[in-house]
Order: C-alpha cells, then sequence, then structure tokens
C-alpha cells in the first residue's frame, strides 16, 4: 500500500528477539544477570520497534503485532507496547486495536461481545486502544459503534468499521472514508500534511474491477494447494493486469501432475506459462516439462528462481546435448551438475549462510530482451536460494543458443538467462515479485503480461 520497500529491520520474529537475547548473555552484555522475559525480552522488542525510528528518515513508524490477546505468545509484545505507551509523550504513539465483529446468520446480528472481551483483555494488561478498527462482513450501525465506543472507552468517531471489500486494494479507501487517516494525524499531532492524491489509485482499482481485455496463463508450481504460497506472484499479477488494463486470469498447475505425455492437455490455453520458485526434487520433472513445452511451442515464460533452473535443464538435455544434465539439488551425486553451488557458497557454514538472501545486482546486456524489459543496464532485485548455474557448462549452453543476458558484476553468476529465438522466454534466478506494488508493477511480470496479450491476439488471428 505504501510502495516503501522494506529491509529485514521491518520483520521481527519472537524467534529473532529470542536468538538476540540468547546471543547477548552468551557475549557477556548482561554481566552475569538472570535473563528474564522481562526486562530483557521487552526491551529487545522495544528496540526493534524504535530502530526504523532512528535517522529521521519517517515521519511515522508503524509496528504491527500479529497473535490475539490473552495468548501466551503476544504477552511480551503488549507488555512492550505499554511500556512503550508510557515512555513516549502521548503525541509520539497511538495504539490502533483490530478486533473482529462476527455476523450470525441465524439471528441476523452482529456481536460485539468479542469486541468487548478483547479490548477489557488488552486493558487488563495495560494497554489502552486509542482506536478501534472492526473487521467485519455486514455494515456496522451507528448504535453498535456508539455501544463499542461506550464499554471500550474510546470515542464515537474512533470506532472504525472494516467491512469486508471486493479487492483488499480498496481498503485504504474505505478507512480513509471514515477519517482514519485524520484521526491518526490528530492523535500523533502532526500538521500541516497534504491532502494524498488518490486519483492513480482509484484508476488501479477500477483497471481490476473493469478491465477491458481477458488473459489466461499457468502458474506451475508444487506449492498450490496451499492459498498463500504464492502470495507475491499472484498480486504482482493483479499489478501486472492492471498496468495492461487486462484481468489475469491465473491457472495454478501442480508440478507432479505434470509429465511428458499429458502437458499439452494440461497447459492447453494457456497464453502465458511461470514456472515458479521452490525447494527440493519433489515435482522438479513437471517444471521441465513444462519449460520445454513453453519453449517448444513459443508460449511466452518467465521462470522464476528454481523456475529458471528447470528451464536450464530443459535447455541442456534436448537442446545442448546433455542428457545427463541434472542440478546437485536434486541429485547430489549428478555426474553433469548444471545447476550447483559454487565453491565461495559451499564454503559458509549452515543453510541459511549458504543461501544469498536479500538484494544483489543484476548488470544487463543492452539489447537484451532483459534490457528491454527493464530499460536500464543495472537493477537490484532480491534473492533466496542455494544454487545457481554452474558457469562450467555456461560454453556449451551458450554455443547452442542460450543468452545469460544478466549476471552479478561481483560474482559472475547468472542473474538471467533468455532465448534469441524465442517472443519470451525468460528466466531470472531473483524474485521480481517482491518488489512489485500497485504504483511500480514488477517490470518483468508487465512484460510477461504484454507478451501473453500479444500471444493471444496471434492465436486469434491464426484462427480468422
Amino acid at each position: 500500500f505504501l510502495g516503501v520497500y522494506t529491509s529485514k529491520a521491518s520483520n521481527v520474529t519472537t524467534g529473532k528477539v529470542y536468538q538476540t537475547v540468547i546471543n547477548k548473555e552468551r557475549a557477556g552484555d548482561y554481566r552475569g544477570k538472570t535473563v528474564q522475559v522481562i526486562p530483557h525480552i521487552t526491551d529487545e522488542i522495544k528496540r526493534r520497534m524504535l530502530l526504523l525510528g532512528k535517522g529521521n528518515k519517517y515521519d511515522i513508524v508503524i509496528t504491527e503485532i500479529g497473535g490475539t490477546v490473552g495468548d501466551i505468545e503476544s504477552l511480551p509484545f503488549i507488555e512492550a507496547v505499554r511500556q512503550m505507551q508510557w515512555r513516549l509523550p502521548d503525541e509520539d504513539c497511538a495504539v490502533i486495536h483490530l478486533t473482529l465483529v462476527p455476523y450470525l446468520a441465524a439471528a441476523k446480528e452482529l456481536k460485539t461481545k468479542p469486541t468487548q472481551h478483547s479490548v477489557r483483555q488488552l486493558q487488563q494488561e495495560g494497554v489502552n486502544p486509542d482506536v478501534i478498527v472492526c473487521r467485519t462482513e455486514k455494515p456496522l450501525p451507528l448504535d453498535l459503534r456508539k455501544k463499542v465506543a461506550l464499554f471500550c472507552n474510546v470515542r464515537p468517531y474512533a470506532v472504525i468499521e472494516a467491512i469486508d471489500q471486493k479487492s483488499i486494494y480498496e481498503v485504504p479507501l474505505n478507512l480513509q472514508r471514515q477519517n482514519l487517516d485524520g484521526i491518526v494525524l490528530d492523535l500523533l499531532k502532526l500538521e500541516n500534511t497534504v491532502e494524498p492524491d488518490l486519483d492513480a489509485w482509484k484508476c488501479f482499482i477500477d483497471r481490476i474491477h473493469n478491465p477491458a481485455k481477458q488473459v489466461d496463463v499457468a502458474l506451475v508450481g508444487k506449492y498450490v494447494e496451499l492459498q498463500d504460497a504464492y502470495k507475491s506472484i499472484l498480486e504482482a499479477f493483479i499489478h501486472a493486469g492492471a498496468a495492461n488494463n487486462t484481468r489475469v486470469r491465473v491457472h495454478t498447475i501442480q508440478s507432479e501432475r505434470i509429465h511428458k505425455d499429458n502437458v499439452k492437455e494440461l497447459l492447453a490455453g494457456m497464453k502465458g506459462i511461470l514456472v515458479a520458485p521452490g525447494f527440493g526434487s519433489r515435482g522438479a520433472d513437471g517444471k521441465i516439462f513444462a519449460s520445454q513445452y513453453a519453449r517448444e511451442q513459443k508460449i511466452p515464460f518467465l521462470g522464476i528462481c528454481l523456475g529458471m533452473q528447470m528451464a536450464i535443464l530443459d535447455f541442456a538435455r534436448n537442446v545442448a546435448g546433455i542428457p545427463g544434465a541434472d542440478s546437485a539439488e536434486i541429485v547430489p551425486q549428478t555426474e553433469y551438475p548444471v545447476i550447483d553451488q559454487m565453491e565461495q557458497e559451499k564454503q559458509k557454514a549452515g543453510m541459511e549462510d549458504a543461501m544469498r538472501l536479500g538484494a544483489y545486482a543484476s548488470k544487463i546486456l543492452r539489447g537484451s530482451l532483459a534490457y528491454k524489459v527493464y530499460g536500464k543496464q543495472v537493477v537490484h532485485e532480491r534473492h533466496r536460494h542455494r544454487y545457481e548455474l554452474n558457469n562450467a557448462y555456461l560454453p556449451a549452453l551458450e554455443k547452442a543458443g542460450l543468452k545469460v543476458s544478466g549476471k552479478n558484476p561481483k560474482t559472475g553468476f547468472a542473474e538471467i538467462i533468455e532465448l534469441p529465438g524465442h517472443p519470451f522466454f525468460i528466466g531470472v534466478q531473483f524474485h521480481p515479485e517482491m518488489k512489485s506494488t500497485p504504483e511500480k508493477p514488477a517490470p518483468l511480470f508487465t512484460s510477461f503480461i504484454a507478451a501473453a496479450l500479444a500471444y493471444q491476439e496471434q492465436q486469434v488471428e491464426r484462427k480468422l
């Protein structure tokens, strides 16, 4: 929603907090004192909450605490909020509590009792919410808002209705209509603010609901049963679809189901094929068959992370004449490790240390498809992987027609591959979906959807 690129400082887990405290104790930072939840864990939580506020880069730091009030796991975090609320001046801290107002279909009424109990529990732990946002599937009448305000010690105007929307992108507009932004600014005594121009946002929502075109694309992955497994990719499709004024109909296909004899049937009618990232050997063959089908049928293709690696294996086996080509992740003792961990990465200890995590640079060849997509020579995208294209096999692959159009300027690792004779065939080792926003859709996704539309138009013309 904010269009702000976040860092690892924006993601705090209980495990990270406890690990930091344990490491400090081992290092002697507490001088032999007994380490306790209060104050050591709560102090670390507060330190991380204040971390992003240093340097005066932001006017407001939003801290979201997940979980349920009353759960044991939430207690240290709520205690940290209590301490923050009393430590900071009134104008430097505002607490917004999100609750559920369930609708009983049999009685046809909304029940505020869960909200009252949740707030009461929060107050017992020393935290008084300034605003209560009520999640509901039905409109919240004024009398119920007044009831919540009366029993939860907030002003009636500070009880906000968060009714279900057709799209999550409509939620900010709904909250603004109820002046939630104005309430927060008043609480924090922030003046001289500028009214936001939301015309572009409203246009984005209109394109989601009323697109001029429609296109079908396949998302081939091994975790398709889990609704949120590819959440970032699905959102990136929404952003790219709006940029192309197109509704993108995503067909998720379990890669384990794909084999040589049914790949044509499963991918029939698809105007674009995205092979998703993942780990491990399960479903790898299906991803290779999907990549091969896209390559041979000239269907727009985008491979992400493992998806790029599987496309390389298809090319190595079926075009470059390396029939035994494999990935060391899938077959550790393979004779032809076209995909492998590079030596400098193998030296690192531990599974997490051996991963390339975070943003890395890619230097792109001028005149390539990747350069056309990005419009610049150096891009920074987020990574999360252990295995790479083994550069020892690069000469054979390039001789057969594969182009490495993007490399890491420091390590020489392949970041982007493409097939020059194909209308749109591109694989990337990074995760472009992670930086996609409604206002700045990921260039690779935008170009992929544009290519899918062009392929669709060609198919229609051929039929005519």
